[in-house]
């Protein structure tokens, strides 16, 4: 990019060490610098993005399935069962803040910063989630059995999410990579919904537990169920949770390794001139008091709160109010494979009209399809229509957030140019309040369907409990994302302001650049001397 750099190699001043030119001729130099720019590979990319599978493919399994698991197989009494799966929840947000401490204060290594927290946390968090789905021999202790695993797994998956998503910002300094990298990423994390759905659905819907013709009288029903169903079909459904368990913790294990060897994190060149990184609490005090940040996750905790209530509710909507009890599966799948394949669009449209733009279309565009599904008649043909395009507004939901992000803290690194190390706070706040959202929407859902006389194991419900589902999966979501839209007009970071923050960042790297080099010039003028 540098003019006369041909004449300038040529020269018998090149053959001298830079510190020793003339001033005049060290601008030439300096400006060799922006020619280095971090482009990512595709394999880079694909890397990357592969490691954030395991994440969604546990999560999709345990959100969609534990429950089921828990009182039909394991067979623990649903007060304890509600009790299990709050406190994990609960723990799990509480987790993310914790381990974004512990990283903020670790140290570099020669694999870096984040990535020995994704190695060391895989092989005890395979352990743990495959034991969340074992049913041990005594049933007095089987509620602290799960409780356990199941808050010790959601706290060894945090050690890994939380640093592989603030691996975003060590990947390349260039914003366009990241996006890039992030699309990767949503596309791959999506796929892993489809996986842990189809993988578990489809291995456990083998052995499927019956349901309950009169749920009325529990006790009765109960008994009789016992007697039909014979112990070996019993040990053959827990053997189909385990199956399902250990191809899940698999593909946990193959992904872990592919990031690992896939991915160099990288460090910020105005990042190794500070001296040592901030306390926690002065970075989470100067997190917290910056606009957009706050701004943008007010936003999106609406948002996510609304995309939760539909995904928690989804089953027990769709086989109790629509009726489709054995299309549950599939309509799931349609949904992720919709979003699977439109995140490459929604990539595209925020690279072409920006951000924002994407979020007021993306995210509004799930509005029609709820109103719909909430007037509409049992129709399966209608339904599925509705899954696919519901799939759209999914995939514009999991890509936005974590595009933005990058953006939002550039902004806080101009305005603090001497914070480094605050990146692990961002992320981990961030999913803080996604799974506060989540925590929310199961104690609103479970308490809801409760006042309305939730009848467990049913294979009808009353109608009050139908018409609770109906709320929950639509006006509910609705009311909640237009909330969410509304914050977004306040986010100040537009198209125009992310240029000029590149801008702004690609010279104070240069700066640091230079000042690197001069550093490393004066040394070398002194050994020469």
């Amino acid at each position: 990019m540098a003019k006369g750099e041909g004449a300038e190699s040529g020269s018998a001043a090149g053959l001298l060490p830079t510190g020793i030119l003339p001033a005049a001729e060290r601008p030439a130099q300096v400006k060799k610098e922006p020619k280095k720019k971090q482009q990512l590979s595709i394999c880079n990319k694909l890397c990357y993005a592969v490691g954030g599978a395991p994440y969604q493919v546990t999560g999709c399994a345990l959100g969609f399935f534990l429950q089921i698991y828990l009182l039909d197989v394991a067979q623990v009494e649903p007060f304890f069962a509600s009790i299990i799966l709050f406190v994990g929840r609960a723990w799990d947000a509480f987790t993310d803040p914790l381990v974004g401490f512990c990283i903020s204060k670790s140290s570099w290594t020669r694999l870096g910063r984040l990535m020995p927290w994704i190695i060391f946390s895989t092989p005890l968090a395979i352990i743990a989630y495959f034991l969340i789905w074992f049913v041990p021999d005594f049933p007095r202790g089987q509620a602290l059995w799960y409780l356990l695993f199941y808050c010790l797994f959601e706290t060894l998956v945090t050690c890994f999410h939380v640093p592989y998503s603030a691996l975003t910002m060590f990947i390349s300094t260039e914003q366009s990579e990241r996006d890039s990298a992030t699309a990767y990423r949503m596309t791959v994390e999506v796929l892993g919904t489809v996986l842990g759905t189809a993988i578990q659905g489809q291995i456990v819907g083998q052995a499927d537990t019956p349901c309950l013709q009169d749920p009325s009288d529990s006790a009765l029903a109960m008994e009789g169920a016992n007697h039909t169903q014979s112990t070996t079909s019993l040990k053959e459904t827990q053997n189909a949770y385990l199956l399902a368990a250990g191809v899940i913790a698999s593909i946990y294990v193959i992904c872990a390794v592919i990031l690992t060897l896939g991915v160099r994190e990288q460090r910020e060149p105005y990042e190794t001139q500070q001296a040592e990184p901030m306390s926690f609490f002065r970075g989470l005090r100067l997190v917290m008091s910056h606009g957009p940040y706050v701004k943008l996750i007010a936003g999106f905790l609406f948002t996510s709160l609304a995309f939760m209530l539909v995904e928690g509710n989804f089953a027990l909507f769709c086989t109790y109010t629509l009726g489709f009890r054995n299309e549950f599966q599939n309509l799931l799948l349609a949904i992720m494979l919709s979003a699977t394949f439109t995140i490459p669009i929604w990539q595209w449209f925020l690279t072409r009209f920006g951000k924002k733009t994407a979020v007021y279309v993306g995210i509004s565009s799930a509005v029609p399809f709820l109103i719909l599904v909430a007037f509409m008649e049992s129709n399966l043909i209608v339904t599925y229509v509705v899954a696919v395009a519901a799939g759209i507004s999914v995939a514009a939901a999991f890509l936005l957030p974590w595009s933005m992000l990058p953006d939002v803290i550039d902004d806080f690194h101009l305005k603090q140019p001497q914070s480094h190390g605050t990146e692990p706070i961002f992320f981990s706040f961030y999913v803080f309040f996604t799974k506060f959202a989540s925590g929310v929407s199961l104690g609103i859902s479970t308490l809801s369907l409760d006042f309305a006389g939730y009848q467990t194991r049913g294979c009808s419900q009353p109608a009050r409990v139908k018409f609770t589902l109906k709320l929950l999966v639509t006006i509910a979501p609705i009311v909640l994302i237009l909330l969410g839209l509304l914050l977004f007009k306040l986010y100040p970071i537009d198209e125009e302001k992310r240029r000029q923050n590149k801008k702004a960042l690609q010279a104070l790297r240069e700066e640091a650049s230079s000042s690197g080099c001069s550093d490393t010039d004066s040394t070398e003028l002194a050994s020469i001397l």
